[in-house]
Formats: structure tokens, sequence, C-alpha cells
């Protein structure tokens, strides 16, 4: 392998797996983990706290251009403008205003030239709605994780209770379903499968019969003649 940077993208709907998939490999390779997510989530808790209306366009955009976010320790501490934010936006409020947020077209400018700017310095483990088609279109490793609704409902309702939230299965899966279908149809950059990624349904697999098989679509890859 040469010491060229390598962008391994992984997209897909949310409750997938891809933030537990992409910290695994990211720590296996030693590449810096980048959950794209959590920088929509940081701009929805900078707006929250601000008073701004997540569809306030103009505003939005402007912290987004604004908002300093860095991804400490190998990108599993998020920071914003200096504040250590790692714990208050995993919720499902921050969850479900991300998804408002990153449904502006401003929003997703701004962040995409911040993703673009992290992965130019090294290699990186990106995971997103839109990495693959839109981030990093030329991405030499793809990979779209995917599992049914019902699966993806139980793994967030198991996570978010883990962290000691309440969570109610049927109403997690509508949410699932509402953000699925805005993160599909929305006009700038919708949720989609690239046509060079490699599918994967994880609802029968487990996390690390996941990883092996990333691992080994990333060794395809950039191997034969490609490294």
């Amino acid at each position: 392998m040469s010491d060229r940077k390598i962008i391994l993208a992984i997209d897909g709907p949310a409750g997938a797996g891809k933030s537990t998939i992409a910290k695994r490999l990211a720590a296996r390779l030693g590449f810096l983990y980048i959950d794209t997510g959590a920088m929509y989530r940081a701009v929805a808790l900078w707006a929250i706290r601000g008073g701004v209306a997540l569809n306030d366009s103009h505003k939005l955009d402007q912290l987004a251009a604004m908002a300093e976010i860095e991804l400490a320790e190998q990108g599993t501490r998020v920071i914003l403008n200096g504040e250590d934010i790692t714990s208050l936006i995993r919720t499902q409020v921050l969850s479900d205003a991300a998804s408002q947020v990153s449904a502006l077209p401003g929003v997703r400018r701004a962040l995409v030239d911040k993703q673009r700017e992290m992965g130019a310095v090294q290699s990186v483990v990106m995971e997103g709605r839109d990495i693959g088609t839109n981030v990093f279109p030329k991405a030499q490793v793809k990979v779209y994780l995917d599992a049914s609704v019902e699966v993806r409902a139980a793994r967030r309702v198991r996570d978010l209770r883990a962290k000691g939230q309440p969570a109610d299965l049927a109403v997690v899966a509508q949410e699932i379903r509402d953000r699925d279908n805005r993160d599909s149809t929305r006009a700038d950059a919708p949720l989609r499968q690239a046509p060079d990624a490699a599918y994967l349904d994880t609802s029968l697999m487990s996390i690390e019969e996941v990883e092996e098989a990333i691992l080994k679509i990333y060794r395809d890859r950039t191997s034969n003649g490609k490294g």
C-alpha cells in the first residue's frame, strides 16, 4: 500500500449501524473516524441553544459556516467552539433536529467543505447519508449499509435505553420511517446508494460479521493493482 490518502465512505439510513462499524473500522485501520451526523447535530444544538428556528435557512447557514467543529480522539469526541458536546448530542431530539438541519442546502455546503478538508489531510472512515454520492464521489471504498426498519428501531431503542433514556419501539420505528422519508426526498444530496457502492443488509449480521465483510471489500478495492 502507498501512503496516499484513503477514503472509506459508509452511507445508509438511520440505525443501520454506520457509527458503530465506522468507529471499529477506523480503529482497525488507523484512520480518522468522521461522524458527519455529529457535525449536523452540533449545528442543530447551537441553533436550539440560540433560539434559532430549525427552518431558518439564513441563520442556520451562518451558524454552519461559523461553527468550529473538531473531531477529537480519533473522532470519538465532538468539540463545538471549544466545548465538548459529545454526550449532549446523542438524544432523539438532536437526531430529529439534525435531520431537519441537514435538509438545508446552505448548511450541507458549509459542512461538506469542512468534511472535505478533513479528508484531504489523512485517511478517513467517514459515515453519513451522502458521503459516496456527494462528499467524496471518488472515494476508493464505498459501502451502503442497510437493515429493516424493525431491526433499526430495535437497535435504536436498545442504545437509548442503555443511556438511560426512555424509548418506545413503535414511536422510534415511526421516527425512523419519517427520517428515511426526509433523508431520501430532500432536494439537496438525498440519501441513496452510490452506483459503485457495495450493498450490505446488516439485519441478520453481527457487528463482527459486518466489520469483516467491509474489511474484505476494503482489501479488494485497495489492492490487486489498485493499492
